[in-house]
């Protein structure tokens, strides 16, 4: 039986007050309320600010016991410098995000800027600068990279294909390691459309279906109300909690 874990890209979000989290519940209070009703979070704030290990560390203090955190690399890396003459960068996110989570660190997450077109050149540098002690998951945002030779050279590295529903993406479930990873960014409006229950369900099944032993579920459109209420359908399909 597939194990799942659910969340959203981000907890801090004013539009679910009221909706999610309580009318008079402080703000301080926010993440303790979405760690009592999700088991996961994608941290995408370390895309726009690159994580130091007590940043991080303060996430491992204030989370339950069994929560995991996903930890999205920075910007720099893979949009700025596109993985050019950034080992040291590299070297120094996984030193932050396994000092800071430890044992509730997750998946690590690359996702790559859309003007990267595959390349066996471009995949193999990628590919090198991988350090296969850490679990990771790519994000390619070019569909040039769905094809079977990617989904297997990144299993031969224990590395994830990140699923995901995109406007412009193709909507599949990839299972090419022993876990799926998905994130759901709003379709057809990016970070606005809502999924709808049948949506859900079918979601559901398929990954079921994919026999693997642990998936990850985000929802990343969060730009209004409809993400929070996706993850939390979602979670009850799964009798998470």
């Amino acid at each position: 039986m597939t194990q799942f874990r659910i969340g959203c890209s981000g907890f801090y979000n004013r539009h679910w007050k009221g909706i999610f989290y309580p009318d008079k519940l402080p703000q301080r209070l926010w993440f303790d309320h979405y760690a009592e009703n999700f088991n996961t979070l994608e941290l995408n704030v370390t895309f726009y600010k690159f994580p130091s290990e007590a940043m991080l560390n303060v996430w491992y203090q204030k989370s339950p016991t069994d929560f995991m955190f996903s930890v999205k690399a920075p910007r720099l890396i893979t949009h700025l410098k596109k993985f050019n003459d950034c080992k040291s960068l590299i070297d120094d996110f996984y030193l932050a995000c396994s000092n800071g989570l430890q044992e509730k660190l997750g998946y690590l997450l690359f996702q790559l800027p859309p003007s990267i077109v595959y390349s066996e050149e471009k995949f193999m540098q990628i590919l090198s600068l991988v350090n296969t002690n850490f679990r990771h998951v790519i994000e390619f945002r070019n569909e040039t990279w769905w094809r079977q030779d990617v989904y297997d050279a990144l299993a031969q590295k224990g590395i994830t294909f990140c699923s995901v529903s995109h406007p412009k993406m193709p909507d599949l479930i990839i299972a090419n390691t022993d876990n799926i990873y998905v994130r759901n960014h709003g379709v057809p409006d990016m970070f606005y459309s809502d999924y709808s229950p049948e949506k859900l369900q079918a979601l559901k099944n398929e990954i079921e279906l994919k026999n693997v032993s642990k998936a990850y579920v985000y929802f990343n459109n969060t730009a209004g109300i409809h993400g929070i209420l996706n993850a939390g359908h979602f979670r009850d399909l799964t009798n998470l909690i």
